[in-house]
């Protein structure tokens, strides 16, 4: 098989300890995995990222769509190969970036029909193309082209975007069953292939996500994500409509919550039994100079920093923690030096990486 999930133990609260086997590497869940959206974790390299012991990573079909393109990429070997990290991946559908686009985009029964923010050119994601584009990248795992729900939405607008997810959850798995043995690395791997996870939607209404989830249940995907949160809703609502939500998964599948979210966040929903989240906060919030620290958020732009000689954060280990200060870090923000965005988002990611090492003993501690 191409994607094992061995959980080892449980808590009380609904988390629990698991192993997820891919293709190109054991994953230790719960895991926290930096987005890689254009082939790179932005500023940070592939050797620094195993220091730090990313496990997984991500790639954005949209972006590796439109350049260099998805056939580029599979002539060069898959996206593992093109850009040197042997290590598990996982690719998104391209739905969420396509959503964004906003006044760019037009929305059938069909796919997507939307110009493209580098140049304007015209193109067409339909659920075939998505996992066309994501078999030719050859992460470990693809995900189904799903239509995000913008928040606020009304009813009426959820439940045609759920009828378009469940319409095209079902194209997706057709299509990749059928061509996801052509992934290039293949062969080099003793036949094993990629695997597809399904995504709940349903915007903020219980009953559909719960409609969504039991839907997609039924067609036996690999994993299953939950969707369409950090939009722009309460965080109490986003932890309401996962708790709806995890109850309804596969208790012998990896479950996955996209896009969140602030480091305490990672934390609670990995206790309540998420096995996967990812997230751009640590990358983007390093490059405005938002240090995430146990003792809290630091803007290390803020004049008080200017001549501190204590490190980012006295609790953590991470090589820019070990090395530098907070005054020379203030001054590579103010001096506008590459460094700044590079260091900042060292420390970041080891703080999110460092969490779920952390959260992954304690699970295992208090094992029932």
């Amino acid at each position: 098989m191409s994607l094992t999930f061995n959980v080892t133990s449980t808590t009380d609260a609904g988390g629990r300890r698991a192993e997820l086997c891919l293709p190109h590497r054991t994953v230790q869940t719960p895991v926290f995995m930096p987005v890689g959206t254009q082939g790179t974790v932005k500023a940070v390299a592939q050797d620094v990222l195993e220091a730090l012991g990313a496990e997984i990573i991500l790639g954005n079909t949209y972006h590796l769509y439109l350049r260099p393109g998805h056939e580029a990429i599979r002539r060069m070997g898959g996206l593992h190969r093109f850009m040197s990290w042997p290590h598990a991946m996982l690719t998104d559908s391209g739905g969420f970036q396509v959503f964004s686009l906003n006044e760019l985009r037009k929305v059938t029964d069909e796919g997507v029909k939307f110009r493209s923010h580098l140049d304007g050119s015209s193109h067409v994601f339909t659920p075939e193309h998505s996992m066309d584009v994501q078999i030719a990248l050859g992460a470990d795992i693809a995900m189904a082209f799903d239509e995000c729900t913008e928040y606020p939405a009304e009813r009426g607008r959820a439940e045609e975007s759920l009828r378009l997810t469940m319409a095209w959850a079902r194209r997706s798995l057709d299509h990749f069953r059928a061509h996801q043995h052509d992934v290039v690395w293949r062969d080099e791997l003793r036949g094993q292939t990629q695997s597809l996870f399904g995504i709940v939607q349903g915007g903020m209404y219980g009953d559909l996500r719960r409609r969504c989830a039991e839907q997609l249940v039924e067609m036996d995907f690999d994993g299953y994500a939950i969707g369409g949160l950090s939009v722009g809703e309460p965080r109490a609502l986003t932890l309401e409509i996962i708790a709806e939500v995890l109850p309804l998964l596969p208790a012998d599948k990896p479950r996955y919550v996209m896009g969140v979210g602030y480091p305490d966040e990672i934390e609670q929903y990995a206790r309540m039994g998420v096995d996967m989240m990812d997230c751009v906060l640590p990358t983007r919030a390093a490059r405005h100079g938002l240090l995430f620290t146990s003792e809290g958020r630091l803007n290390i732009k803020n004049r008080q920093y200017a001549e501190d000689q204590s490190p980012p954060d006295l609790e953590c280990d991470c090589p820019v923690c070990r090395r530098y200060t907070r005054a020379y870090l203030r001054h590579l923000m103010q001096a506008r030096e590459a460094l700044s965005g590079t260091l900042n988002t060292i420390h970041n990611l080891a703080y999110y990486l460092g969490i779920m090492r952390r959260v992954r003993a304690e699970l295992a501690a208090g094992a029932r």
